[in-house]
């Protein structure tokens, strides 16, 4: 980390694939230390990053910068403008002439200070006027920097970084525009009473059914329940649409790891408006293996697929039609979801506790769902902005 006297910090675009290869594993190497870091799987990140496989570059662009140092890797940052974020309203928080940064890595300040400016030039070049991140690479991936909550190892599709770059972006302008809050719940002897005496009443309400998906259905499904989403979200902060490819991205990418006694659909008078989409977490098995399924970590990988023990479920997305937002019928219909998979989560995965996240600090009925549950906050992400003058 020390030694700066022997030259300058260089920035490089990621022109080869060697290039984004070093992009790709400087991650691994200023990770390797930090017992809380679940290393991806590399062909995962590299599908992210590749124009052609992810179909989030259909609508936007992205430059990957590598920052250098005596010939060495030091750092690394991506600069990226979607245009269905530059469609969105700016009281939404995207908007026009904001663009995007993410995927940072870096070993120290003077590092972090280089990549940022390259990133910001980038935007400006592209007639940006504000910087908002970090996004890696979308709102969809992983947003936000973590803030607090690093003792623990993120459940899967929760981002993790070391706790220094908080201090280094902050000390480039950047302020905090958003938070994202991700919450930890105790389930194996399940809610308060309060939550039991709606999920009851729920039940007798004979508009409502709540039931499992079906998987021999599966694109069909995945085209519904992201249509419920696409719907739920589209007055929150940050949203920008999914579309129909990455939908079936999304679909394909989650296939293996979707159980049907874990994701819940909510209808009332026949029509399908809510869902629940709960995951093992496959992090409890990547942890250990360094970001590579060969040789042997594909075979273990889908021999705990099979039948996933899971500690800790994660529910990384739910949504509730726009039209029944704020009503008692939402309320209801969250609850029932929640109690149905808790029950088979706890009998049939072993899981002790669930992870609820991320939800916006101003989601106001998420929170109040969360703290009927007794759900406490164990991470805190923060999304930045700053002007581009």
């Amino acid at each position: 980390m020390s030694g700066h006297s022997q030259g300058p910090v260089t920035i490089h675009p990621v022109k080869s694939k060697a290039d984004l290869r070093e992009f790709v594993e400087l991650a691994f190497r200023l990770n390797r230390g930090d017992p809380a870091w679940v290393p991806p799987l590399k062909g995962e990140v590299y599908g992210l990053l590749t124009p052609g496989e992810n179909p989030w570059f259909e609508h936007g662009k992205a430059q990957f910068f590598l920052a250098r140092l005596d010939g060495r890797t030091v750092g690394r940052i991506s600069a990226h403008i979607d245009d269905l974020a530059l469609a969105q309203p700016v009281e939404q928080g995207m908007g026009p002439g904001t663009g995007n940064w993410g995927l940072l890595e870096a070993e120290d300040a003077e590092v972090t200070h280089a990549l940022l400016v390259a990133a910001e030039d980038w935007l400006r070049r592209q007639g940006m006027h504000r910087a908002l991140g970090p996004l890696s690479i979308s709102i969809w991936d992983e947003p936000g920097l973590l803030v607090e909550g690093f003792e623990r190892p993120p459940t899967i599709m929760l981002g993790h970084n070391s706790p220094l770059y908080r201090d280094w972006i902050e000390a480039e302008g950047y302020r905090p525009v958003k938070k994202l809050q991700n919450f930890s719940v105790e389930i194996l002897d399940g809610f308060p009473p309060l939550v039991n005496r709606i999920v009851a009443a729920g039940e007798k309400n004979e508009r409502i059914r709540i039931r499992r998906v079906d998987k021999r259905r599966f694109n069909e499904e995945a085209r519904l329940i992201m249509g419920i989403l696409n719907d739920a979200w589209s007055d929150n902060w940050g949203f920008v649409p999914l579309t129909d490819s990455e939908i079936a991205y999304i679909g394909k990418k989650l296939k293996d790891i979707v159980f049907e006694d874990l994701i819940r659909v909510a209808e009332v008078d026949g029509e399908a408006v809510a869902f629940m989409i709960v995951l093992p977490n496959i992090n409890e098995k990547l942890i250990d293996m360094d970001g590579s399924l060969w040789p042997f970590n594909w075979a273990r990988l889908l021999w705990w697929l099979r039948k996933p023990k899971s500690r800790r479920l994660r529910v990384p997305l739910m949504g509730v039609v726009k039209k029944l937002q704020n009503s008692r019928m939402a309320s209801t219909l969250a609850f029932m979801m929640i109690e149905y998979i808790r029950r088979d989560g706890v009998a049939e995965y072993g899981a002790a506790e669930g992870d609820i996240g991320w939800v916006l600090d101003d989601n106001q009925g998420m929170n109040a769902v969360a703290e009927a549950i007794n759900a406490t906050v164990n991470r805190v992400y923060q999304i930045y902005d700053k002007p581009l003058g």
